[in-house]
């Protein structure tokens, strides 16, 4: 095993887990992942961090894929505590696994900024969908301020390295509704706690445009 690949097996879930799990982000999960209903789809779902705090009244299926071998038994594992019967994979967002149509809610959070073709795996997103069906996203990218996204663009090609493919300067609302979403802004803000080049989160809700 070379180096980096003991690195992407052994060290990056825990730099995952740490940065993913920690009160504020997990507040803001709250703000988020309750909102999901019927047949959930989640993305990036390894770690199993949004877990608990879906609504298993509310749920009807639930469905997730993750690239991490390494994350995903314990996404496993915190279905089965959690009671939710799941049916979670191996997979990238730029092929989901799953039928046209076959979702109700889509739920992504800390994921667009590690894929490897954004717009891709929002076009797979938005066909899973059903009509009406909504994406509920909670993600981190590219700053508004200037200062700050000059910032982001010289750290940038050292931490995708380091923190599995995560990406500063991407875009989130506006490539979201370039996919073909209609947007339903919850929140956008720097997190107090955290430098300001790794700071700035939008969450939200969005439809199909046309649907």
């Amino acid at each position: 095993m070379g180096v980096r690949s003991w690195y992407d097996a052994h060290v990056l879930p825990r730099v995952i887990a740490m940065g993913c799990s920690s009160d504020d982000v997990r507040q803001l999960r709250r703000e988020v992942v309750p909102l999901a209903r019927g047949a959930v789809f989640e993305l990036g779902c390894g770690g199993g961090f949004n877990q608990q705090l879906y609504d298993p009244a509310a749920i009807t299926s639930f469905a997730g894929i993750d690239p991490n071998a390494s994350l995903l038994d314990a996404a496993r594992a915190r279905a089965q505590a959690a009671g939710i019967p799941a049916d979670i994979r191996a997979g990238v967002g730029e092929n989901i696994p799953f039928a046209d149509g076959a979702f109700d809610a889509v739920v992504c959070t800390y994921t667009l900024c590690s894929v490897r073709d954004p717009a891709r795996v929002l076009a797979e997103m938005r066909r899973v969908l059903k009509p009406g069906g909504r994406l509920l996203y909670l993600e981190h990218g590219g700053a508004p301020d200037a200062d700050v996204a000059r910032w982001q663009r010289r750290i940038e090609p050292v931490w995708k390295r380091l923190a599995g493919n995560c990406h500063l300067t991407r875009e989130i609302g506006g490539a979201i509704r370039a996919a073909g979403f209609e947007v339903e802004p919850l929140g956008q803000e720097y997190f107090a706690k955290a430098p300001r080049w790794a700071g700035w989160m939008e969450w939200g809700a969005a439809r199909r445009a046309g649907a």
